[in-house]
């Protein structure tokens, strides 16, 4: 994944306001971004995964950013861990992209 491709998915992700979809469910949620990472995964992550990886954890931002609009107890760092621990038990494949990565904080490097 080059760096203006990351750029271009990053403005398409900022542009889909996913914090802000808090009509959807989890599984709503899911149901309406599957396809779009899914065709990213398949033609970006096909011979660089690592290229890949700041846009899955950017995405997994943004769903931490929906858990704490949608359900106010989720605003702390301790309860969304647990949370956040308990539905990728439950459901590692509800999202495309936990399949490669569900850690939601950002790493540097």
């Amino acid at each position: 994944m080059s760096p203006q491709a990351r750029k271009a998915t990053g403005a398409q992700l900022r542009s889909m306001r996913i914090q802000r979809r808090t009509d959807l469910s989890l599984g709503g949620l899911a149901r309406w971004l599957n396809p779009i990472v899914a065709g990213w995964l398949n033609y970006y992550g096909r011979f660089y995964r690592t290229e890949m990886r700041p846009v899955l954890q950017r995405i997994n931002a943004y769903l931490r950013r929906w858990a704490g609009m949608k359900y106010r107890k989720l605003r702390p760092h301790k309860s969304f861990s647990r949370w956040w621990a308990r539905v990728t038990a439950r459901e590692p494949r509800l999202f495309a992209h936990w399949v490669w990565d569900r850690t939601y904080w950002p790493v540097s490097g």
